[in-house]
C-alpha cells in the first residue's frame, strides 16, 4: 500500500510519515514537499521517500501519485498573520493547490484522499463546543482558504465519486513544530522562551481559549483513517473537546518545567478567533477506540524534545 503525504516534510506531515511507516499493510510512504517551509531533516530516521515537488505543478503530483492507494493532503501556507501579509499567496497554495491535488488524484485512479482543513473556518461562531454543522464564518484570508480547501474536496467527492475525508485540525502541537519566527504557533514559542529564560509573550489578556491537540493523537487518527479508508459526507473535527486558556497553558508549562515563567502581555492579534473548542461527536463515532494524549503529557513530551534538540543544536526554525 503506497501512501503519499503532501507537506510530508513539515511538522504534522513528518510525524504522520513516521506513524504510517510503522503500520502494516503500508509498504511505501512518500513525503511530497517543496521544502519551502518543511525540512528534509524532519524525515531522518523515518522509512519514507522524499519527493521534492510543488502541489501547484501537475506533473510533480502525477509522478508522485502514481500507484498510490491513499493521499493525505497536508501541504498548505499556514498562519493567520501570514495570510494577512500576503492573502493572494495563501489563496494560491491552499485553494488552487487543493484543486491541483484533487485533479491529480482523479488522474491517478481515485485513491482515498484525506484533506486537512482548520478550526479557523468557524470564525466568530460563539456556540461552544463547535459542531461541524454550524455555519462557517471565516475571519481571515487563511480561514477563507481552508474553507475553500474543504469545500473543493467535498465537491470532488460528490461530483467525481472520489473517496474523501476532511478533517478540521485545531491547535496541534508537539515535536518538530518550529519556533523562532514571526508566525510560530503558541506552544513552541512558549517552550522555546521558557527554556531560554525569557518572558512569554501573551497576545491580549491570555483568556482566549484553544482546543490543544498533541500531534501523536492527530497522526493516530489520520493513520487509522488511511488504513480503514474512512470517509464522511462532511467535515470532521480532529480534536477531543479540550478547552484551555493561554494562561492555563502557561500554568501547565510551569508545572512541567518546575518553576514560574515571566509573562509579557502585548496587543491582541488581528483576525484571531477568541475561543475554540471542538465538538468531538463525529470523531468519536468514526474512531471510538482512539484516546488522546492529555495536554500536560503532550507538553512534557514537547519540552523533552526541545531539550534534546537544543542539546544537539538541531532545533528547526523555518516557518511551518
Amino acid at each position: 500500500m503506497k501512501v503519499v503525504v503532501t507537506g510530508g516534510a513539515g511538522f504534522i506531515g513528518a510525524n504522520l510519515c513516521r506513524a504510517l511507516s510503522s503500520r502494516s499493510p503500508v509498504s511505501q510512504v512518500v513525503a511530497f514537499d517543496d521544502l519551502s517551509t518543511g525540512l528534509s531533516s524532519n524525515l531522518e530516521g523515518i522509512d519514507a521517500e522524499l519527493f521534492v515537488g510543488s502541489i501547484l505543478h501537475p506533473d510533480d503530483l502525477g509522478e508522485a501519485f502514481a500507484g498510490a492507494s491513499a493521499v493525505v493532503h497536508l501541504a498548505a501556507r499556514p498562519s493567520v498573520p501570514r495570510s494577512l501579509a500576503d492573502p493572494v499567496a495563501t489563496h494560491e497554495v491552499n485553494a488552487t493547490g487543493t484543486v491541483r491535488v484533487l485533479e491529480a488524484a482523479r488522474r491517478a485512479g481515485n485513491p482515498h484522499v484525506i484533506v486537512a482543513s482548520s478550526s479557523s473556518v468557524y470564525g466568530s461562531n460563539t456556540e461552544l463546543p463547535t459542531r461541524e454543522d454550524l455555519a462557517p464564518h471565516a475571519l481571515s484570508p487563511y480561514a477563507a482558504s481552508k474553507l475553500a480547501t474543504e469545500s473543493y474536496a467535498l465537491a470532488w467527492a460528490s461530483s467525481f465519486a472520489l473517496d474523501v475525508l476532511v478533517f478540521r485540525f485545531f491547535n496541534v502541537f508537539g515535536p518538530l513544530q518550529p519556533a523562532g519566527h514571526a508566525y510560530a504557533a503558541v506552544v513552541p514559542t512558549f517552550v522555546e522562551a521558557a527554556l531560554a529564560g525569557e518572558a512569554l509573550v501573551v497576545h491580549g489578556d491570555g483568556l482566549q481559549t484553544r482546543d490543544f491537540t498533541y500531534v501523536d493523537s492527530v497522526t493516530e487518527v489520520v493513520a487509522t483513517a488511511v488504513l480503514e479508508r474512512v470517509t464522511a459526507p462532511g467535515p470532521v473535527n480532529l480534536a477531543f473537546g479540550g478547552r484551555s486558556t493561554v494562561l492555563q497553558l502557561i500554568d501547565l508549562l510551569e508545572s512541567v518545567i518546575g518553576h514560574e515563567l515571566a509573562r509579557r502581555h502585548v496587543s491582541a492579534r488581528p483576525g484571531e478567533v477568541r475561543d475554540s473548542q471542538a465538538d468531538q461527536g463525529r470523531l468519536r463515532a468514526l474512531f471510538p477506540a482512539i484516546e488522546p494524549v492529555g495536554l500536560r503529557e503532550g507538553l512534557a513530551r514537547t519540552v523533552a524534545w526541545f531539550e534534546e534538540t537544543q542539546r544537539g543544536d538541531l532545533l528547526p526554525t523555518r516557518q511551518p
